[in-house]
């Protein structure tokens, strides 16, 4: 057997066809280039050769490589061989270029020394560093230099006109857009090279265009005359991609067009303008001015905003979305979006809009040709333009009260739909991702003959596939070629966009529906059992009851139910406990049978249903209470910061919950509908809490809120049937201490409170805390009474002696008491003591009498400091349950809540008597006041507040996602997962969650360790 041939350096010899060069005399041209030796490459060229291969089209790259080499002399071509030796990005940039657009490829021939300005390293002035592309500015001064005009003066003029000018600017443009092309395709040839970011290049090419506008703008005022170009201001507003920056390698640049002074004058240049950049690099439209193409091409500021005020329609609101200066007079064209900017806000409050938009979507896809319909990367369904209607028309309808939203980038705006919650994230983070290979396979069909075409090429254009496919740097996946990998990868796409588009768009529930293959639409019981199990269930057996409970029947509902159940299923199955969840799930739909609205809601809000199936299976809290207070459901279908499940202002809650409360004269009476009215909000705080819709301190806020008003009602009642409508012998305050006195209360927090009074005029002290006994018993007794609901425990033992002390005192005593009895750790209580219910004049002068205590004017003594650090001590000894991991408590634990609070409390005893920021009953405000103080570093507090975030959160989710209070982050687990899940952490990577808690809180502790003992 004859032993294969080897290359020179001992690799098996590769022919030109085992590389993708076609061409049988591949070999020798090769050769002839000096790169192949007629075994294999030459090894000192083996690297170009590789390079050379991997372009989209080899055989092209070849040509015009040999055509290059023609064009150069013997001294050129042969420091373009030794370049591309020894330089990879050059390489790479080259023969990308060249494999990837015939028509770049030719620009080089006609004009072979630009090959250089595509070196790494390159002549002076004309670096090539993919890392750092021209900025606007630095392209704006490039092609004005090229037409003779001073970059600047306010308005250049060119000192070359006509032919010669457009034959500048058209090489100037080609030029950049070479060096653009270079950086966009060097990685298909040179894997190990940086892959430009679509964004970045779309941003570049908008850049461009404005450049060239602006050199356009300086021809025509020569061409017009410096006389009529000088008796007005003109400003170009780029529209649509160009305004964006988002534009396409070939496109339309879309423009209108202001003026200030002379119309007639201004109209002249904008015309003038239009032709020379059309004819120099890409066509200039202004149809989307006023009136279209029989509208004036120019006109003042005035006349623009008479016109959107009376007579624009929805779609020229839509276009203005885009509106951005780009040329000329930049301050007027401010000016002109400013001014407009109002009238585009207001365009969703305009009769029929969302129709409208909708309408004008579907006439877009009507005029799509046929046979172009399923090769439409653009207009056609799932392209380009569905992601940039759906996000424009978001952005009209939620840009009224969201600045965040008034971007003119799609993918910018589609980032804030997401962040600002008008999006799912993940349907956000899917839109865009789609939106990015899109436009990059535009742009690569695009670049091939640099023509205007959105087309995907035919299942019958073998070629073009191919081509298409090695220049979207595509390579076979082991199933399939790099053709079926492109051809899957764009009908996967353009589906996705689709069924995101219509989700958004039309019906919220068909992406939905759309998961789920049509034969699982309903379930055998064999195949539902293999699914459940399959999806996570412990008990598939179980689920199917509880599945069979839900869906048998002939009613509405169950029909309904069974068109739901796999979509649910399907939900539920990604979450932490989808046992529990169905069950949960259950219990609501049984709760809610005669209820209309309920099925109708799931079944037309797919975020609504979404989001029920995450909080049930996650949350055995919710899961308890959401069959008991099923009204919350109406809350998880609303979406962004105006949603009622997070727009709800907590004043107005504890307003409305007094007044149902104060309707019971009965107190037992009155403390169940409180509990009945807290409950409802503490379910909706909870689903906005798991959704990651609210942050740390709108939970403690809206938690201690509701605390409070349950308190204060229950007061009000107790008050009312001790005297009716008689005088009360004395006034009572009821003074939050710990949590609640700081607004920082948890999901199973007891609610400290000390009580106080005043006997009215006549009444001695003995009957006046008598009375205030019995109606602060009655408090107590009505809120702890048993009930399913979560515990409404008043916890009153931090008062003066504590547990065998008197349960209420009158001000006076309660003042006589402190100054001869008060120990340090009650003045350190008084730290977090505020009126929350009862008397408001009594409460201010409980806060006035102890101030003296709370905030010592002559600082702490450091006997008294000295106590306090001995009785943190005991408590990281003696209080840790048993068991307990201390790295994971979040209450005693390292870095948690007792660590940063009892350092804070230690620094506001020591300061707050001189500095009355400190004076706070809330830990963030307090370290906030510390550091703005330079009491603690910058950095000090801001580690302080993380773990005390961080510890308090995880407390919150832990206690939601267990069912009861807990302090304790487990290790491992389901619930671990379910934890990290709500806390927004990836579903497969749980420990990551345990390892940024133990992070944070060991900075917070190392703070503490130095603040608390430096004090």
């Amino acid at each position: 057997m004859t032993a294969p041939r080897t290359a020179r350096d001992g690799r098996p010899a590769r022919a030109p066809a085992r590389l993708g060069l076609t061409d049988a005399d591949a070999g020798p041209r090769l050769a002839d280039l000096g790169w192949w030796d007629g075994d294999d490459a030459v090894p000192a060229a083996a690297l170009v050769v590789w390079a050379l291969a991997r372009a989209a089209d080899p055989d092209l790259a070849l040509v015009a490589v040999e055509r290059l080499r023609e064009a150069l002399d013997e001294d050129a071509w042969a420091e373009l061989d030794r370049e591309l030796r020894t330089d990879q990005g050059l390489r790479g940039r080259l023969f990308g270029v060249l494999g990837g657009s015939t028509a770049l490829g030719e620009h080089l021939v006609t004009q072979p020394e630009r090959w250089r300005m595509l070196r790494t390293v390159a002549a002076p002035g004309r670096v090539f560093d993919a890392s750092r592309l021209p900025t606007a500015d630095d392209r704006r001064r490039t092609h004005l230099d090229a037409i003779g005009a001073k970059p600047d003066d306010p308005a250049p003029v060119a000192t070359v006109t006509g032919h010669a000018a457009v034959e500048l600017l058209r090489l100037a443009w080609r030029d950049d857009v070479l060096v653009l092309a270079g950086a966009d395709l060097q990685a298909v040839c040179e894997p190990e090279l940086p892959i430009l970011p679509v964004d970045v290049v779309c941003a570049q090419l908008a850049d461009l265009a404005a450049a060239g506008l602006e050199s356009s703008l300086a021809v025509a005022r020569a061409e017009v005359g410096p006389e009529r170009a000088g008796d007005h201001r003109l400003a170009v507003i780029g529209m649509g991609k160009c305004g964006g920056r988002e534009l396409n390698y070939v496109s339309d640049i879309d423009v209108i067009f202001v003026a200030d002074g002379t119309v007639d004058s201004a109209t002249k240049v904008a015309a003038a303008m239009m032709r020379v950049a059309t004819e120099a690099f890409l066509e200039v439209d202004a149809n989307l001015r006023p009136e279209g193409r029989s509208g004036q091409l120019v006109r003042t500021l005035e006349g623009h905003v008479s016109y959107y005020r009376r007579w624009a329609r929805t779609w020229e609101f839509q276009a203005l979305l885009k509106a951005r200066p780009i040329a000329g007079d930049l301050e007027l064209g401010r000016e002109y979006c400013e001014a407009l900017a109002p009238m585009v806000w207001s365009a969703a409050d305009r009769d029929d809009f969302v129709a409208d938009v909708r309408a004008m979507r579907r006439r877009v896809e009507d005029h799509i040709r046929h046979d172009h319909a399923d090769r439409e990367l653009k207009l056609g369904r799932g392209g380009l333009r569905d992601v940039e209607f759906a996000v424009q028309l978001l952005q009209l309808v939620h840009g009224r009260g969201d600045e965040t939203l008034r971007g003119q980038n799609t993918l910018e705006t589609l980032a804030a739909l997401g962040e600002g919650g008008y999006v799912g994230r993940d349907d956000a983070a899917n839109l865009a991702a789609s939106y990015r290979f899109l436009r990059m396979l535009e742009h690569r069909v695009q670049l091939q003959k640099l023509r205007r075409t959105h087309l995907f090429p035919s299942d019958e254009d073998t070629a073009g596939l191919r081509w298409l496919a090695r220049a979207a740097k595509l390579r076979p996946d082991g199933r399939r070629d790099a053709v079926g990998v492109l051809q899957t990868e764009r009908s996967r796409t353009t589906v996705r966009v689709r069924r995101l588009h219509e989700k958004l768009f039309y019906r919220p529930l068909l992406e939905s529906v759309a998961r789920v293959p049509g034969e699982q639409l309903v379930l055998t019981e064999s195949s539902a059992t293999k699914r459940l199990a399959a999806l996570g269930w412990s008990s598939p057996s179980g689920a199917l009851k509880h599945v069979a409970a839900l869906t048998s029947g002939t009613s509405r509902a169950s029909r309904i139910q069974r068109a739901l159940m796999p979509v649910l299923l399907d939900r539920l199955g990604t979450t932490a406990d989808p046992d529990h969840g169905l069950l949960a799930y259950r219990k609501v739909s049984e709760a809610l049978a005669d209820t209309p609205w309920f099925l109708a809601l799931l079944r037309d809000e797919g975020l609504a249903a979404d989001r029920l199936c995450y909080v049930l299976g996650t949350s055995r809290w919710v899961a308890e209470m959401m069959p008991r207070s099923p009204e919350v459901l109406r809350m998880l279908g609303g979406d962004g910061p105006s949603a009622e499940l997070v727009a709800r202002d907590p004043a107005e809650v504890a307003k409305s919950l007094r007044a149902a409360v104060g309707r019971h004269a009965d107190p037992r009476s009155a403390g169940n509908v409180a509990r009945s009215l807290r409950r409802v909000e503490l379910l909706r705080i909870a689903c906005a809490d798991l959704l990651g819709l609210t942050d740390v301190p709108h939970v403690c806020a809206a938690l201690s809120s509701v605390w409070v008003a349950v308190l204060q009602a229950a007061l009000d009642a107790a008050e009312r049937e001790r005297v009716g409508s008689s005088p009360a012998p004395a006034t009572i305050a009821i003074i939050g201490m710990g949590r609640l006195g700081g607004a920082e209360l948890g999901y199973g927090s007891d609610a400290d409170v000390v009580a106080v009074c005043e006997p009215a005029e006549g009444v001695s002290d003995q009957e006046a805390t008598t009375y205030a006994r019995g109606v602060v018993e009655a408090v107590t007794a009505a809120l702890g009474a048993p009930s399913p609901d979560p515990p409404l425990e008043v916890d009153t033992k931090l008062r003066p002696e504590g547990r065998t002390g008197p349960l209420v005192r009158t001000l006076s005593s309660y003042a006589d008491y402190l100054r001869r009895w008060a120990a340090t750790w009650e003045s350190q209580a008084l730290l977090r003591a505020r009126p929350v219910a009862g008397d408001a004049g009594l409460g201010e002068r409980f806060c006035e009498m102890i101030a003296p205590f709370r905030y010592p004017v002559a600082g702490l003594p450091e006997s008294a400091a000295m106590e306090i650090r001995r009785m943190k001590a005991r408590v990281d000894a003696e209080r840790l349950p048993r068991g307990a991991d201390r790295a994971l408590h979040t209450k005693l634990g390292i870095g948690g809540l007792a660590d940063v609070e009892w350092t804070v409390q230690l620094l506001q005893l020591q300061h707050a008597g001189r500095l009355p920021a400190l004076r706070t009953t809330s830990t963030l405000d307090a370290l906030a006041a510390l550091a703005d103080a330079e009491l603690l570093s910058t950095a000090d507090a801001a580690a302080l507040a993380a773990g005390w975030t961080a510890a308090t959160r995880v407390r919150g989710i832990a206690t939601l996602v267990r069912g009861k209070a807990t302090d304790q982050l487990p290790r491992s687990g389901r619930e671990l997962a379910a934890i990290a899940s709500a806390l927004g952490y990836p579903e497969d990577d749980p420990g990551a969650c345990i390892d940024d808690y133990r992070r944070v809180t060991r900075h917070a502790r190392a703070v503490v360790d130095e603040a608390f003992s430096a004090v």
